[in-house]
C-alpha cells in the first residue's frame, strides 16, 4: 500500500484536483462545441470528469487503511480514465432525467465504460430506451402533453376528506405502447416521480426525491430516444452497452408481436449497427429471453446477463439453483447488491454466501445499483442495503461497499445513479 499523506497534505491534494476538474469542465462550458460534441470529444479520449463527489466520499469515511489508500490515490494521480467496473444506470439518474441523452452523455463524462438503455416497445413495435413499458406518466411531460388522451388510464387526482386526509392518491398510467415512435420522440424526460396528493397534473409530475434535483429536467432538456438511437449516441461516445429488455406490461403476443420476436428485434438492432457481441451485455429479469440469446445468438448470448429480482435474501436462489443456471448456459448472475453482502464483526462489511455460491457455481458477477439510496448517514437505507445497513453509517461507507465487491466478491461492474464515484474507485483500486 502506498504511504499516506498527512490529513492536511491530503486534504489540499484532494483541494487541487476538485479545483482542476472544475477548471476543466469551465473550459468546456466555453467551448462553441454543442454540448453532445463534447461529451463525444472527451470520452473518446477515455479520459473521466469526476467533479467533486468522490473526493467528498473520500474525505467523508472513518479513517482505515482503505480511507489512507484512497487519499494517497488522489495525491497522485494527475487524471482518471474510464473503466468498465463503471455501468451507468440508465445513464446519470442521480440528478439528470434517467435514459435521456443528457443523462447519458453525463455518465460517460464520468467515465462510466457501460452504458444502459432499458428497452420497451411502442405502439408500431418500435424499441425505445424507457425504465419499464408503463412509466411514461412518472418519467416524461406525457400527462402535460395533447399525448395524455392515448393514455391507458388519464390522471385522476388524490381525494380528500373534509379533514384533508388522502382517501385515494393520485394515479395514472402511460405505456410506451399506447403511442408511436413518433409520438414519442415529442415528449421530454424528467426525474422519475409523482406526487400522490396531487390534484393536478403539474403538481402530479412533482414528488422529485429532495437527495435528487430537477436542475437538468427544463424544456430544452430529457431528450428521449429510440433503441437505434441509444446505439448511435453509445458509439459516438466511445463506450460499450448493456441493453435490458424490460418485460411487456401488455399481453404478448403483442399485434402479433412475439417475446421472442422482442427479444430478438434487440439484437437485430446491434448487428445493423456493427456493434461487436463483444461490446454488449444484453440483460433481462426474464430467464427465458437470457436462454433465448444464449441458444439462438451464442455470440451475444456468451454475454448475457440474468438479472435477479429478489426482494429479500428469502428470493435468493440456492447453490443448487446457480449451479442449474450456469448448467443451462448462463454465465453472468446480477442480483441486487444487498444479496452479495453482509453485516460483519466491528461494523464490517463482508461477502455474503450469496456472493461464495455464484463463485462456487462458476457464474461472474455484476449488481446494481449504488448511489441510490439517499443520505447514507441517517441509518434506514432501504433496499439495496438491507443486510448490512448496520454497518453503514456515513456518506463515505460507500467507498467501503465498492471495495469488498470489487475486491473480495471480484464483481464484473457495478451500475451506479452517478458513475463518477465507480469510476474513482476502479482507477484507485486498479480495476479496468
Amino acid at each position: 500500500m502506498p504511504t499516506p499523506l498527512p490529513p492536511k497534505a491530503a486534504a489540499k491534494a484532494t483541494l487541487l484536483v476538485t479545483l482542476t476538474t472544475a477548471l476543466t469542465a469551465a473550459l468546456l462550458a466555453a467551448s462553441p462545441l454543442p454540448a453532445s460534441a463534447q461529451a463525444a470529444a472527451v470520452a473518446k479520449r477515455a479520459t473521466a470528469q469526476l467533479g467533486p463527489r468522490p473526493f467528498f466520499l473520500v474525505e467523508d469515511m472513518t479513517d482505515s487503511p482503505l480511507k489512507q489508500e484512497l487519499q494517497a490515490c488522489v495525491a497522485r494521480r494527475t487524471g482518471y480514465v474510464r473503466s468498465q467496473f463503471s455501468i451507468g444506470h440508465r445513464g446519470a439518474p442521480l440528478q439528470f432525467p434517467e435514459h435521456t441523452q443528457e443523462s447519458y452523455e453525463a455518465a460517460a463524462l464520468m467515465g462510466a465504460g457501460i452504458l444502459e438503455c432499458d428497452v420497451a416497445f411502442t405502439k408500431d413495435k418500435e424499441l425505445v430506451c424507457r425504465h419499464a413499458q408503463n412509466d411514461l406518466h412518472t418519467t416524461t411531460n406525457i400527462l402535460a402533453t395533447p399525448l395524455a388522451a392515448k393514455c391507458t388510464q388519464p390522471f385522476v387526482p388524490a381525494t380528500f376528506d373534509a379533514n384533508g386526509n388522502r382517501l385515494t392518491p393520485a394515479t395514472a398510467e402511460c405505456r410506451t405502447s399506447d403511442i408511436t415512435l413518433a409520438e414519442f420522440k415529442t415528449l421530454r424526460g424528467k426525474m422519475d416521480a409523482a406526487n400522490a396528493n396531487a390534484r393536478t397534473v403539474a403538481e402530479y409530475l412533482g414528488g422529485t426525491a429532495n437527495w435528487r434535483t430537477d436542475l437538468y429536467s427544463g424544456p430544452s432538456s430529457g431528450t428521449l430516444l429510440s433503441h437505434k438511437e441509444s446505439i448511435a449516441l453509445f458509439q459516438r461516445l466511445g463506450v460499450k452497452m448493456t441493453p435490458e429488455l424490460k418485460f411487456p406490461t401488455v399481453a404478448m403476443p403483442f399485434d402479433g408481436f412475439t417475446q421472442e420476436a422482442y427479444a430478438q428485434k434487440l439484437i437485430d438492432e446491434y448487428r445493423a449497427a456493427g456493434v461487436p457481441p463483444q461490446n454488449v451485455w444484453p440483460q433481462s429479469f426474464h430467464l427465458p429471453d437470457v436462454l433465448y440469446w444464449v441458444n439462438s445468438e451464442p455470440a451475444f448470448g456468451v454475454q448475457a446477463v440474468f438479472l435477479d429480482d429478489a426482494n429479500t435474501m428469502a428470493d435468493v436462489p440456492s447453490l443448487a439453483d446457480l449451479q442449474a443456471l450456469r448448467a443451462q448456459g448462463v454465465r453472468i448472475w446480477a442480483p441486487p447488491t444487498f444479496v452479495l453482502l453482509a453485516a460483519g464483526p466491528g461494523n464490517s462489511i463482508v461477502p455474503s454466501q450469496a456472493a461464495l455460491n455464484a463463485r462456487t457455481a462458476g457464474l461472474d458477477l455484476i449488481t446494481w445499483t449504488v448511489e441510490r439510496s439517499g443520505i447514507l448517514a441517517d441509518g434506514s437505507n432501504g433496499f439495496y442495503y438491507q443486510t448490512f445497513d448496520s454497518s453503514v453509517r456515513r456518506e463515505g461507507d460507500v467507498l467501503r461497499v465498492l471495495d469488498v465487491l470489487g475486491r473480495q466478491i471480484g464483481v464484473l461492474g457495478v451500475f451506479s445513479d452517478w458513475p463518477a464515484t465507480t469510476t474513482f474507485y476502479a482507477n484507485c483500486a486498479g480495476l479496468r
